[in-house]
């Protein structure tokens, strides 16, 4: 067992470095980093099991940071362990860097989730605590892995920590462990002028295990650490109690005490001495950037020990695929990214149903060939038709992983966050849905998902005004404009970060869902009708029609010389075609064109673009959101109807009469634009 001294000292050098980071970059927050080194410098050398020559393995442990503004913390520690250079850590924020100021999931550099927004890398953690526990079930030793999560004040304070706490507990997740890094300082503030809960009692309420320990004291954490593990039944939460920048001093070589200043500052700028900082803490601050070596020569030995664990695990592991090659080969897959090939085809939708309901249809066909799918609902399975997909499967529950649905309950950005964690663990395919109305609650999460390019199906149902007598809070307007945003943006592989989809009817909700399961590059949206929507008109076969979508836009129909275009996505379209008639009866020829995904269309050759949608031609656009969803089609030109108000409590097909979206109203609006 590797003596305290040493530990102490390792802990130490994983200080110097992440002060060192920060001062150089003249930006960054070392103190926290400063504060929880002794509880990482433990886990990494004596706790987390990851295979040194194989950072992707399967079976590994994972660790999810929380507070990222702690990154140097991690960064020097995974520089101990060879995955990052002395240079990656001189380099901390700048252009081009491997080590930004919080840090981006980068797997073979042992960086396992994105995180930046508190609360959310906690939560991803439950979520992969709970991929482990769907694996095991179904692959045995293969995936009993610990997962480790590390959470600040400020990530228990954000209210995406009591799902995250609340579900951990239900299920008994008792193969994740987390440390509070319970220092007491804030970045403005001290904790205690915030809150005065009890968090230990809070956790204990929600069916995990607590231990409290000293923080700094590695005698201590390695208690504790070993007590988690050995817990069988509940989640466990380590409060550790720490000291912001430990080991800072001031110029005259006294204590440093104004813990605040060093939260978000390089320690010069705290008002603490960096180079008695330095000395205080055993390294040279004219040359700090360096790995002292007996702190090299533990991290070596920690790395001969894993490299004998992982080489049993792989063993047995490869004794159990001969005794069982199917599982092997499903496993392996899984993990792959592969998806059994879909007879989309032959998915027998009924005519002129909600999306919703399609997307029923085709969840059901999922639960039965996709194996490896988990879905989850914001407490609304009845309403948003995920419950496709539960009468095939059922419910997740302590002691019994078998199921493949997640009750989420009512917490939306939990539940998303959920769903990532799943992602990150691999080896899933995870869904979630709720009201679109509530995507409002989870875009942090689907940012963070398009940032990490994980993909995530988003399934929201009751898309617009046609929620009815529900009103306004529940009647989405805005929703649409803003999460097409992220259709327009590149991630850093150069794709479109969110994959949005709206469509028109039954059909081309079989090939939304095609599409979206054919996407491994990012999130993806599928929005859905909750009102029963008139198919497209299908010159012979629908399907092979609808499947146009997946260019992004497509013509429905045309006649010769047509006047104008008619352009919409979702249950729009279907107007649009009727008022089509209206207008043909006044000798007014159209093209209608549906366009679930503009950001789609964007990647089609300009030719594609230019054939579907002709710059010189006129162009009117239908949309239950707010115009500017269809300003990027129709041009400064065209002309577009669409909701400049929030919507209004009454049927839906009353709703259609006042606001306008109805064929007459069509017929109206294009005539006048015309003239």
């Amino acid at each position: 067992m590797t003596s305290i001294d040493l530990l102490n000292r390792a802990a130490d050098n994983i200080r110097i470095l992440s002060a060192s980071m920060v001062e150089k970059a003249k930006s960054g927050h070392p103190g926290g980093a400063m504060g929880g080194a002794d509880f990482i410098n433990v886990l990494f050398t004596e706790f987390l099991v990851y295979d040194p020559q194989n950072p992707t393995w399967e079976g590994r442990d994972r660790f999810f940071l929380d507070p990222g503004h702690m990154s140097p913390m991690l960064y020097s520690t995974l520089c101990l362990t060879g995955k990052f250079t002395l240079e990656d850590l001189q380099q901390f924020r700048q252009w081009g860097s491997v080590t930004p100021g919080h840090p981006e999931r980068d797997i073979n550099r042992g960086i396992e989730n994105t995180s930046g927004p508190l609360g959310q890398g906690h939560t991803f953690a439950v979520g992969a605590a709970i991929a482990a526990k769907f694996l095991k079930h179904r692959f045995g030793d293969r995936m009993d892995q610990t997962i480790y999560a590390f959470i600040s004040d400020g990530g228990i304070q954000e209210e995406i920590s009591q799902g995250a706490g609340r579900t951990a507990g239900h299920l008994g997740l008792d193969n994740l462990i987390m440390f509070y890094d319970s220092n007491g300082i804030q970045l403005s503030t001290k904790t205690k002028e915030v809150t005065e809960e009890d968090v230990a009692a809070k956790y204990q309420a929600w069916g995990w295990r607590v231990i409290t320990i000293k923080g700094n004291d590695a005698s201590e954490i390695r208690a504790a650490l070993t007590e988690a593990k050995a817990e069988k039944e509940r989640p466990t939460l380590i409060i550790g109690k720490t000291i912001m920048g430990k080991g800072a001093l001031k110029a005259d070589g006294s204590s440093f005490e104004n813990e605040t200043e060093t939260h978000g500052q390089p320690l010069s700028a705290a008002g603490a001495s960096f180079e008695k900082t330095i000395e205080n803490l055993g390294g040279d601050p004219t040359n700090p950037f360096v790995i002292f070596p007996e702190v090299k020569e533990l991290y070596a030995k920690r790395k001969a020990e894993l490299e004998e664990i992982v080489a049993k695990k792989h063993a047995e592991k490869e004794a159990w695929a001969k005794q069982n090659p199917e599982l092997a080969e499903k496993m392996q897959k899984w993990f792959s990214g592969y998806t059994p090939a879909i007879d989309w085809a032959a998915i027998e939708q009924k005519p002129n149903q909600a999306t919703r309901a399609a997307s029923a249809t085709v969840l059901g066909v999922l639960a039965k060939q996709v194996e490896n799918m988990v879905v989850s609902s914001a407490d609304l399975s009845n309403s948003d038709k995920t419950d496709g997909f539960l009468k095939h499967t059922h419910s997740m529950k302590k002691g019994d992983f078998s199921g493949a649905f997640l009750q989420a309950g009512v917490s939306e950005l939990t539940m998303a966050c959920l769903c990532i964690g799943m992602t990150l663990h691999g080896g899933i395919i995870s869904a979630c849905a709720t009201f679109f109305v509530f995507s409002d609650y989870m875009k942090p999460a689907i940012r963070l998902a398009a940032l990490m390019e994980l993909p995530v199906k988003f399934i929201w149902t009751h898309d617009a005004f046609r929620v009815g007598e529900d009103g306004p809070t529940h009647e989405p307007v805005e929703q649409e404009a803003q999460i097409r945003l992220l259709e327009k943006l590149q991630n850093h592989n150069g794709h479109n970060s969110m994959l949005v989809l709206r469509p028109a009817d039954v059909t081309e909700a079989t090939v939304s869902w095609k599409m979206a399961m054919e996407n491994q590059t990012s999130p993806t949206g599928l929005i859905f009708s909750r009102q029963n929507i008139n198919d497209l008109p299908a010159k012979e076969d629908r399907y092979a029609e609808a499947l146009q979508a997946e260019k992004g836009a497509y013509i429905v129909e045309e006649d010769a010389n047509y006047d104008i275009i008619l352009l919409a996505s979702g249950s729009e379209v279907s107007t649009l075609v009727d008022g089509a008639k209206l207008l043909k009866e006044d000798g007014i020829k159209t093209r209608i064109v549906s366009v679930p995904s503009e950001g789609v269309f964007r990647t089609q050759s300009k030719e594609y673009q230019e054939s579907v949608l002709p710059k010189e031609k006129k162009k009117f656009g239908l949309t239950a959101g707010l115009p500017v969803t269809l300003l990027g089609l129709v041009g400064d030109n065209g002309k577009i109807w669409g909701m400049n108000s929030f919507g209004f409590s009454a049927p839906y097909k009353v709703l259609d009469e006042k606001l306008g979206f109805t064929p007459d109203n069509v017929y109206k609006q294009v005539k006048e634009y015309l003239k």
